[in-house]
């Protein structure tokens, strides 16, 4: 991968807890990783890393590794999903770069990502229905091998560094979280390929003979796991989306495509952060009419519960988004040559030093009670 220039060391964060949650995207997860060099450069090292998908994918590689192992197991895996193609295109050359981008999505879908999927032999019409085969395009038993080689699953459940990934339960529809703080949970490859089981390419993956697909199925982003997930949160946090709400006009179906799943994808991103503004919100008013109350009703219980409910929240959410590339296509979450995988992770290397850079970054490390936001690109 490419080596950019390092930044100066980021002032350390003031909360408690430094939180990195991870959007599902297939290939465009290659940025995730750049952030996360970013961070590691800076001296920042999430105490919690939560994903979905690819997200999933690149959660276990850090969670599942020493600090100094982290960025190298993401290396590798980024080398070798992208090693299929290994070639370039000059960037000057945006309309051969496209031609190339398409050509490389229709290779990775003819036969597969090394170290992540195969195709089906047989295909899955000539499986018996109900069979494993039937279900599914691709064999992602090679992602199983890779997690096995490049993640230390004793490591994560010894819980050194919490790890939870979303999915989806077949048969139920219910989103669920895999938690390496649930005393009830052991994690295994099954848990993190679960998680990325999009269908129909990849198969369900059973975890305790329950069968499961992608979380993204049911809400691509993470956010709203961390921000439920405790009533007294201090946290600063660092969302990366791989799809942006935001875009231009789509002028040709391809870009159709691309905008439609952008939007299904970034999926209710600015829905949940408004919905945390407004329970912060709703938590400094019954702050301020318990406030009110008349002393001896400070002991009831049911003032007791809300006044536990209502004590104030200290949240950073810094928000990064990978931002469409003008060579771009609808086909951009399996394209995995290596010079988009290099190209997405320098842009995510960029904008984590971009942020670390800005003036905000200082703000966004000693805010005070409430949930702020930061989009320190904009």
């Amino acid at each position: 991968m490419p080596r950019l220039k390092r930044t100066s060391t980021a002032r350390p964060p003031e909360h408690q807890h430094t939180v990195l949650v991870l959007q599902g995207g297939g290939a465009l997860g290659a940025y995730q990783a750049g952030v996360f060099e970013g961070m590691q450069e800076a001296g920042l090292s999430p105490d919690w890393v939560t994903g979905v998908s690819i997200g999933a994918i690149n959660a276990a590689l850090i969670a599942g590794n020493a600090p100094e192992n982290r960025l190298p197991r993401l290396r590798e895996f980024w080398d070798l999903v992208s090693s299929g193609l290994p070639l370039a295109v000059p960037a000057e050359l945006d309309l051969l770069r496209m031609i190339f981008n398409r050509w490389s999505a229709s290779t990775s879908a003819a036969f597969g990502v090394p170290g992540f999927f195969i195709p089906r032999v047989p295909p899955p019409m000539l499986s018996p229905d109900g069979s494993h085969g039937a279900l599914s395009l691709y064999d992602t038993s090679p992602l199983r091998d890779t997690l096995h080689r490049l993640v230390d699953f004793k490591l994560i459940n010894a819980r050194a560094t919490r790890l939870a990934v979303g999915a989806v339960e077949v048969r139920s529809g219910n989103s669920t979280y895999f938690d390496n703080h649930d005393p009830n949970v052991r994690f295994g490859p099954e848990h993190v390929m679960a998680s990325g089981a999009l269908p129909p390419g990849l198969p369900p993956v059973n975890v305790k003979e329950v069968p499961h697909w992608d979380g993204g199925l049911v809400s691509n982003t993470p956010l709203w796991y961390v921000l439920d997930d405790s009533a007294n949160l201090d946290a600063l946090i660092v969302q990366v989306d791989l799809f942006s709400a935001r875009g231009a006009m789509p002028r040709n179906l391809d870009q159709v495509l691309e905008r439609a799943k952008d939007i299904q994808y970034s999926s209710k991103t600015r829905f949940n952060t408004n919905r945390a503004k407004e329970e912060e919100a709703l938590r400094q008013a019954l702050t301020n009419v318990i406030g009110k109350l008349p002393a001896r009703l400070h002991a009831d219980p049911d003032v007791a519960y809300l006044a536990t409910r209502a004590r104030p929240r200290r949240i950073s959410l810094v928000h990064l988004i990978n931002r469409r590339m003008t060579h771009s296509s609808q086909s951009k979450d399996y394209e995995f040559s290596r010079a988009t995988i290099n190209a997405l992770w320098a842009a995510g290397l960029a904008d984590m030093r971009r942020t670390i850079a800005s003036p905000e970054w200082r703000d966004a490390c000693n805010a005070e009670h409430g949930l702020q936001t930061y989009d320190l690109l904009q």
